[in-house]
């Protein structure tokens, strides 16, 4: 029988050796969630009224799509029934992180709070290319895998062919693999003893100056910053002055306990345990994740191995709609900041949008859910441009300005420009082989190499720039293969390009929302579908608008939005054809000086339709 709560050692009393921290690991629409539930269950941490599909999923966002965008760490207890630890109540922390490629920064930070980790495949659908990436992931960390199949209760499962594949890519034995069913929780109390058995106790050292890693934070309205840690030598005690070694700031612990999985307080958090800290602290910069907290007094003076900072991808521009909401999207970002510490943020300032914030996001779905948290938890209505990458530009005298922005484009002499490539892993059925390289090839991008994982599953690595992946990639990728195919992408460094600034003019005035950075062989494309939106969208006004793309001052395409006609003559009935005219050129005359002094008014609706589109790049939820 599982342990319950009540017969496990308190926090801070607990010897290292009963202590198990692990997370789990998988590509999206896994099973990682349902996991999770069933252990939660399992163990006796969350009653069965209580229990509630996606438990540990808090967010309406993840709740409604299905997917899990926060790691979320829980300590549940277990009292394995077989081996020689049967009957001995251990503390098992579990961290369950998302799958998708955009937040393989959460997976990393909970790696690093771990001594193993649970490799999961669904057995209907097998290996996927985030499985690998995860996999390589928690190699690099060191720690212990322990390969599952999931779902082996549906019709489509092929464990036996599946176990085969998993066993050969980590090197173990087809038997070390364990089959379960999180939905209907088959096989996972003997997951929870292999964890016991497999996992190493956390090593530390319990006499040392405390020492506590920041792997996450949250804010909460109420009581501030929650910090999230895992203590690697020494103790922590509640009312004890703490001092954080990168700041140097120092705060008094007016909480301290673990998640099981609700918030419990306790006395403390000794060596190998994971916790959270409030210290009632409602600056958000003051709790920086990768930093090493210690005590104010006799503390420790060496830092523990921080994390590597994330390097934003895409970068898009948000503008509330309202200018004066300027203030709370500044304080909102701030928030969402400590909740992901991947988001980088700087104002920014467009003469057709007014202020707003440059901010740079993991990958497109990353900025999709930023968007969306920000106007529902914060309710600011935004508009976001069309996302792009980081450019460097090598001028002829030079100088070497990086571009974040289209309006940030040099025009003098251009020597050449780089732009970042990425290292993609594809994984599909063998007979989407041709589909897949088509693609590729369109998007500028150049084989790496290929190999077969099995009879009918092969896996293409190729180089590829990130300009042609952020926008609508994914889909494609999704649509030539039936939905079979799953993509994982990492940065690899730049490389040199034939890339042209494209400018949008109205009425001989550029507006720099809609520029865009694009290739050579694509800008005549972008120009055309760009101006035919636009005459689409503006609205007709007292004179003609002339709307063009143009590269430098070369223009490239050009729509007319034709101007309103006033019937002068209505009033002239029969009569001489000279009275006719005259009025007519009277009308021209106005319609030139109006021209030279009219100012095109572009609706806001205009601005949110032709930057969010789907040929922006703004992308359908990836499941």
């Amino acid at each position: 029988m599982p342990a319950t709560p009540s017969n496990v050692p308190e926090p801070s009393r607990t010897d290292p050796a009963l202590i198990r921290n692990f997370c789990i690991i998988a590509h999206i629409d896994h099973g990682k969630s349902t996991l999770a539930d069933r252990m939660l269950q399992l163990t006796g941490v969350v009653e069965q009224r209580q229990m509630r599909a996606q438990y540990l999923d808090r967010m309406d966002i993840e709740r409604e799509r299905g997917i899990t965008i926060k790691s979320q760490a829980v300590r549940m207890p277990w009292a394995p029934t077989e081996g020689e630890d049967a009957g001995t109540a251990h503390i098992l922390n579990m961290i369950d992180t998302p799958g998708h490629v955009d937040f393989t920064y959460e997976v990393s930070r909970s790696l690093a709070a771990c001594e193993g980790c649970i490799l999961l495949v669904d057995a209907a659908q097998g290996i996927e290319a985030q499985t690998l990436a995860n996999l390589y992931l928690a190699m690099e960390n060191e720690l212990t895998i322990i390969p599952v199949l999931n779902k082996i209760d549906l019709p489509a499962a092929q464990p036996e062919k599946f176990a085969a594949e998993l066993a050969h890519l980590i090197g173990c034995d087809v038997e070390d693999v364990l089959k379960v069913s999180a939905k209907t929780g088959e096989g996972v109390d003997r997951l929870l003893d292999e964890v016991v058995k497999l996992v190493p106790a956390p090593v530390g050292v319990k006499e040392a100056p405390a020492r506590a890693m920041i792997f996450d934070s949250v804010y909460d309205a109420y009581r501030g910053v929650v910090t999230y840690v895992k203590v690697v030598d020494g103790k922590l005690n509640k009312r004890e002055r703490i001092k954080m070694l990168s700041t140097g700031a120092t705060h008094e612990l007016l909480e301290i306990g673990a998640n099981s999985p609700e918030m419990t307080p306790s006395d403390g958090l000794a060596v190998g345990e994971v916790g959270y800290l409030i210290t009632g602290v409602k600056d958000v910069r003051q709790s920086k994740v990768g930093d090493t907290i210690t005590l104010l007094h006799k503390g420790a003076t060496e830092a523990l191995p921080g994390y590597k900072d994330p390097k934003p991808m895409v970068f898009s521009g948000l503008y509330p709609l309202d200018g004066s909401d300027y203030p709370e999207l500044r304080d909102a970002l701030d928030k969402l900041q400590l909740n992901d510490a991947a988001l980088v943020y700087e104002p920014e300032t467009s003469a057709a949008l007014g202020f707003g914030f440059r901010v740079g996001f993991l990958g497109l779905l990353h900025l999709e859910v930023i968007r969306e948290r920000l106007e529902r938890e914060f309710g600011l209505a935004l508009i976001a441009t069309a996302p792009n990458v980081v450019y460097r530009v090598v001028m002829e005298d030079g100088e070497e300005p990086i571009v974040t922005n289209p309006s940030e484009f040099p025009t003098g002499k251009i020597a050449e420009v780089h732009e970042p490539v990425v290292r993609a892993t594809l994984l599909a059925p063998s007979e989407f082989i041709g589909a897949i390289m088509e693609l590729c090839q369109t998007r500028r991008g150049s084989l790496l190499g290929m190999d077969y994982l099995s009879e009918d599953r092969v896996e293409l690595r190729y180089t590829l720039p990130l300009a042609e992946i952020v926008f609508d990639f994914f889909d494609a990728l999704k649509s030539k293969t039936r939905g079979y195919a799953s993509l994982d992408y990492e940065p690899t460094g730049e490389q040199s390009a034939a890339l042209v600034k494209v400018d949008i003019l109205l009425h001989g005035d550029k507006v720099d929302a809609f520029s865009a950075i694009v290739h050579k062989d694509k800008a005549y494309a972008y120009g055309v579908r760009m101006a035919s939106k636009l005459r689409e969208l503006i609205p007709r006004q007292q004179f003609e608008v002339p709307i063009q793309a143009a590269i430098g001052s070369r223009v490239i395409a050009r729509e007319t939005v034709r101007a309103i006609r006033k019937d002068v003559l209505a009033k002239c009935y029969g009569g001489d054809i000279s009275r006719k005219r005259k009025l007519l050129e009277k009308q021209k005359e106005g319609k030139k000086r109006m021209k030279v002094v009219g100012r095109v008014e572009v609706p806001q609706e205009a601005f949110i339709a032709a930057l969010s589109s789907d040929d922006s790049g703004e992308s359908k939820p990836k499941k």
